[in-house]
């Protein structure tokens, strides 16, 4: 290759580089006249922003803040890493919401349907209205009783005791007053010869009997002479 074809070669590569030199000038020249509209545009918003803040902002309060952002540094890594963990969290449970709270919903609506919460209210009424008419100690001095009622509530509760009560109340109905007739010695002593009449009998006996016992335990201790 001659020198004059060396040298030509340069040139074109020359006039390459020119090229591709003028194309991006270009490019940045339609960027500059795209973009200036709107840096003026934000330029005038950030200056009357700025102008707003103007006697509230002290170059010394940056600096302050700046300072106590670097000697904070490790808190704020700190309070970052919790916050993680609380994202973590919540991501892990949010299916788990997702599924959980629909039925708490129709859970707490079935219970507001029932009157379950008015229930509730009612009690809290009461609580009150029990709080203004009578005082901290003698609430006090009633709670002996209401542990008594509830211990007797939970005899009631016995199912001996419950057919007790069942077979007394019934009994009313199966007395028939409008046949009593007067008797004497004798027709009492024929009276006692039928089955149902030795039944009560025994029946009576054997309420005596517990009505001795109850004395004895109501029976109060002989007290010291």
């Amino acid at each position: 290759m001659t020198a004059e074809e060396m040298i030509l070669e340069r040139l074109g590569r020359l006039e390459d580089q020119l090229q591709v030199l003028t194309r991006q000038s270009q490019s940045m020249a339609e960027l500059r006249r795209d973009l200036s509209p709107l840096i003026n545009s934000s330029v005038r918003i950030l200056m009357q922003e700025l102008g707003e803040v103007e006697f509230g902002f002290q170059l010394e309060d940056l600096f302050a803040l700046l300072k106590r952002s670097l000697r904070s540094i490790r808190n704020l890594t700190y309070a970052l890493e919790q916050l993680q963990n609380l994202i973590d969290l919540w991501q892990a449970m949010e299916p788990l919401m997702k599924s959980t709270v629909p039925h708490l919903i129709d859970y707490f609506d079935r219970l507001e349907r029932s009157g379950v919460f008015r229930t509730y209210a009612a009690m809290l009424e009461v609580r009150a209205k029990v709080a203004a008419q009578y005082g901290p100690e003698e609430i006090a001095a009633m709670g002996d009783g209401f542990v008594l009622i509830l211990g007797i509530l939970k005899k009631l509760s016995n199912p001996e005791i419950v057919r007790f009560f069942n077979w007394f109340l019934d009994l009313p109905l199966e007395l028939h007053l409008e046949e009593a007739k007067p008797l004497g010695p004798l027709g009492a002593l024929a009276g006692l010869g039928s089955k149902e009449a030795r039944q009560g009998i025994g029946v009576m006996l054997e309420l005596t009997k517990a009505l001795g016992k109850l004395k004895g335990e109501a029976a109060p201790a002989a007290s010291p002479g």
